[in-house]
């Protein structure tokens, strides 16, 4: 049976002429174990809310993921699927990515990510057994690592948490191969990884990779502790290859047709490519159906649920909307509009959570050791503590933003969670892999980004994050939400629990400002990107387009133009993305055919799409150009030239 994932593995990579049979032929064996001995899945049910994750996060070793697809029956996953191995539109690309009706939990490649994110899988297993009981969910995490994985920083930062916490069901296997792709491990990877685990709070154990029996026992001894279980499989890469096993000749290329035809004859596997004999592929396939009766059982248990429990598993379980979220957000903006608070929109954010968070039972928050800065803990929230304390709702990450964001991704991925998790902006460097990959995967995973300007003043330019509104806007499917407002701040987290298909990104204000939108509308203005808060009084002949912080900076420089006359309106520009996907019309109503002038405290990058028109001439920029300072907020508004006098000389020197 491991033969057949070393055949396929190495067929496939042939065909494409690219690929890496190494480590699929190295670790056969011990994902043999798993898949027909430990791992509670159902290909026939892929997407069973109480199934066991496995995580490939050795991405790069793709077709082990695809050959057990195909073998334990995946409906999808065909042999001709295999044949199209990293070919244009196959569900068979280069690395995995996330699709629960083939057996792929999430997408990974990027080393590091699988690991890490398997530790939001197992703290999102928890919390949600110990919201739902044994009885609907109780499984376990298994993770295939490389000693890649456990190189990268952010594998430290996740699974020292995950020791912290105690989350005894996440169990890795790590590919202990000792090669890489520049040859023996010893170049460079030295550590004693058992030993770096044992500190974080883990189990370890170490095994031969291709003794079944001693892979099992190690598994069984992992499943009963108390504790993460680190086990160190110690393989030979590429497997059964004569002269490339154990090499790193196999990890990233193909073996060749004359390797590929010694490795057959080598593991005495005669059959031709892509072949595999009946009698292997049934023990496969039964292999598959060995959790059907457990399937059966866990429905019979969620069909006896009372209706009203029933409802509330299945609405975790769904990831849908949350149920009267409008009638929430509503009432807040009335009484915003109504008391007319001058907060900053980090504080906003706060407000919003403690109205939102109780009503919405799958939210779980958190931040980076920042929680006092941020406001991400909603009134009389309990911590999740672990250690068998997972009834909280918030999480204390610590200084671990990149490991934060890969863990969220990982609970977006679970299911019955909604994760959102709180930083400085100028860390969404740190958290950057992990953001692109929740936009790569489509999910849910909201990030709560405080002191999102110079606007956070003494703290300097080491702290300022000028450059990441344009970084951030940049990646595809993000929304960067920046709201002007306490009412645009409960509108952009109305967006953001309502996007089930990706992650959102809330820049907000250290610094407190004005609240703008005194006048209630039940409509979500922020929800199409862009709108006119501000009409010209007459004839516009200036739109003032401006984000967050700098829109009530508009509306001064508005006040002042007009009282020269001049038409004046501001646009407040909450999501450049929601707002690119307007209507062409929409979009030229809201923008105006006058001068335009952008203000922004962040650097330009980005702004051109809305400044610009065919033949215009007539606009402006008002921001940085370089890094800040460390001074008074209002003082480096004024020494960056970020001002309304700034902004009406601008207007004027353009009509």
């Amino acid at each position: 049976m491991a033969n057949a994932i070393r055949a396929l593995s190495m067929d496939a990579v042939e065909a494409a002429k690219s690929g890496h049979p190494g480590m699929p032929m190295g670790m056969a064996d011990v994902a043999t174990v798993l898949f027909t001995r430990f791992l509670k899945f159902n290909p026939k049910q892929p997407a069973w809310a109480d199934r066991d994750r496995f995580i490939l996060s050795a991405g790069h070793g793709s077709m082990l993921i695809y050959s057990l697809g195909y073998l334990t029956g995946y409906e999808r996953m065909t042999i001709d699927e295999l044949k199209r191995f990293r070919q244009l539109g196959s569900l068979t690309p280069g690395h995995p990515e996330v699709d629960p009706s083939l057996g792929i939990e999430m997408t990974t490649g990027p080393l590091g990510q699988g690991v890490s994110t398997a530790v939001g899988f197992a703290l999102a297993e928890r919390i949600t057994n110990a919201r739902f009981g044994d009885d609907l969910i109780n499984h376990f995490t298994y993770v295939i690592a490389s000693d890649g994985d456990l190189m990268e920083g952010v594998s430290h930062e996740a699974c020292s948490l995950a020791g912290h916490l105690g989350l005894n069901r996440l169990i890795v296997l790590w590919d202990d191969n000792h090669i890489s792709i520049d040859g023996s491990t010893d170049l460079s990877f030295t550590d004693d990884t058992p030993a770096r685990f044992r500190s974080y709070g883990w189990n370890t154990a170490a095994v031969d990779g291709h003794d079944p029996e001693a892979v099992a026992k190690a598994i069984e001894a992992a499943q009963s502790s108390d504790k993460p279980t680190l086990i160190a499989c110690r393989t030979i890469i590429g497997k059964g290859a004569p002269n490339k096993a154990n090499t790193h000749g196999c990890h990233g290329s193909p073996l060749g047709a004359d390797e590929v035809a010694a490795t057959r004859e080598n593991l005495g596997w005669p059959h031709e490519a892509f072949v595999v004999p009946q009698d292997v592929l049934d023990a496969w396939r039964a292999a598959g159906a060995r959790a059907d009766a457990a399937y059966a059982d866990w429905a019979e248990r969620v069909a006896a649920l009372d209706p009203s429990a029933r409802k509330a598993f299945e609405a975790a379980m769904d990831r849908g909307v949350p149920a009267g979220l409008d009638e929430l957000i509503a009432a807040f903006k009335k009484k915003v509009s109504e008391d007319k608070p001058s907060w900053a929109t980090r504080v906003a954010s706060g407000n919003v959570l403690d109205i939102l968070v109780p009503a919405v039972p799958e939210m779980i928050g958190g931040s980076a050791d920042l929680t006092p800065s941020n406001n991400t803990k909603a009134k009389n929230t309990a911590d999740v503590k672990g250690r068998g304390e997972f009834n909280g709702r918030y999480v204390r990450y610590g200084v671990r933003e990149h490991g934060m964001a890969t863990v969220m991704n990982g609970m977006a991925l679970h299911g019955g969670v909604i994760p959102y998790g709180g930083t400085f902006m100028q860390f969404a460097d740190y958290c950057r892999p992990s953001i692109r990959l929740a936009a790569l995967m489509k999910q849910r995973s909201i990030f709560v980004m405080t002191h999102d300007s110079i606007g956070l003043g003494e703290d300097g330019p080491t702290h300022q994050p000028v450059e990441h509104l344009a970084a951030l806007r940049a990646i595809p499917n993000l929304l960067t939400l920046r709201p002007a407002d306490a009412v645009e701040t409960a509108e952009c987290w109305q967006i953001a629990l309502e996007r089930v298909n990706g992650p959102s990104v809330l820049a907000l204000t250290r610094q407190n400002v004005p609240t703008l939108r005194t006048e209630h509308a039940a409509e979500n203005r922020s929800a199409r990107g862009g709108y006119v808060i501000l009409e010209a009084e007459g004839e516009r002949k200036v739109t003032l387009l401006a984000t967050g912080s700098e829109v009530s900076l508009a509306a001064e420089a508005r006040k002042a133009l007009q009282a020269e006359g001049i038409g004046a309106a501001v646009v407040s520009i909450p999501s450049f993305e929601l707002f690119e996907a307007q209507d062409d019309a929409y979009k030229a109503s809201v923008l105006g055919s006058g001068v335009r002038v952008a203000v922004e405290a962040a650097i330009r990058q980005g702004w051109d799409r809305w400044l610009g028109y065919p033949g215009a001439t007539a606009v402006a920029f008002v921001g940085m150009s370089g890094f800040g300072e460390s001074a008074p907020y209002q003082e480096l508004y004024k020494h960056f030239g970020i001002t309304a006098e700034a902004v009406v000389a601008a207007a004027k020197a353009r009509l």
